[in-house]
């Protein structure tokens, strides 16, 4: 399902950090960087048929880097 953010994301929260990274190996091989985390946070998203909706969204992030790999996780109201 393709999606794009449309503001700022809230409510943001580490879920794991370092070793505790399931896909770090596949993360540091495709992008680079070393201290990789997943996150989580709530915002906006518009659907490819152009609707709006708010959902739980999760990614990764490093240094260096940035956010890669949004996941909408669960959809919020």
């Amino acid at each position: 399902m393709r999606f794009e953010i449309v503001g700022s994301l809230s409510e943001i929260e580490v879920i794991a950090e370092g070793p505790s990274v399931r896909q770090r190996r596949q993360l540091r091989r495709r992008y680079g960087g070393l201290r990789w985390r997943k996150l989580k946070g709530v915002g906006t998203v518009r659907l490819g048929d152009g609707s709006l909706a708010r959902a739980e969204i999760h990614w990764y992030e490093a240094h260096g880097i940035g956010k890669v790999r949004y996941k909408i996780k669960r959809w919020l109201e």
